[in-house]
């Protein structure tokens, strides 16, 4: 059974179709897309969607597409990933996002990412999730912050680019069950 999850704003849900062209032109822009190795066509960035999509269909949970609420709109996806790539501590569950340039900074990425680790502690019933980027990316780095990851200063260099690679060296951030929960427990009391 493939997984829907909702949160105030967002609707965490599986790919459409329709869902292709906008993520085509998220991959495509360079400013999205600045933190990877480079830009995508149109048929890589479908063969990612088919990808995602499949692995959702198999597992019922994946990277999920999301979509406003109010409006249906696909602003990108947000979701988890089984990683058993060469990775410090790997196997476990990875958290991820990427989101259309126009929803930068809105809130989005933490709120559809504590919704899907309340899917990975509540439902999986993972004891910890992780998170990794290239070092520069700090717009990514303050996201996992904000929902409560702490850097493990584990940094490494990404499997799959050569070590000279300016995007090679990725730093590794964590978060554990009882640590989230008494993050949200805290920001609940902030409200």
């Amino acid at each position: 059974m493939v997984v829907r999850l909702e949160t105030e704003r967002l609707v965490l849900r599986q790919w459409r179709l329709s869902d292709y062209a906008p993520f085509a032109a998220m991959t495509a822009n360079p400013k999205v897309m600045r933190f990877f190795p480079s830009v995508l066509s149109r048929e890589e960035s479908d063969q990612v969607a088919n990808k995602i999509e499949s692995l959702i269909a198999q597992k019922g949970w994946g990277f999920w597409a999301v979509e406003l609420k109010k409006t249906s709109e696909f602003i990108g996806f947000v979701g988890l990933h089984y990683q058993d790539q060469a990775i410090p501590d790997a196997p476990f569950v990875e958290i991820g996002w990427r989101l259309s340039e126009k929803h930068w900074g809105l809130g989005y990425a933490p709120e559809a990412a504590n919704e899907a680790m309340r899917f990975a502690f509540d439902i999986l019933n993972e004891s910890a999730v992780y998170a990794f980027t290239t070092l520069q990316n700090v717009p990514s780095r303050k996201v996992m912050s904000k929902i409560g990851m702490m850097d493990t200063n584990m940094n490494f260099n990404h499997p799959a680019l050569d070590a000279e690679h300016p995007l090679s060296r990725h730093c590794l951030y964590k978060i554990t069950d009882d640590m989230w929960r008494k993050s949200m427990s805290g920001s609940l009391a902030n409200e």
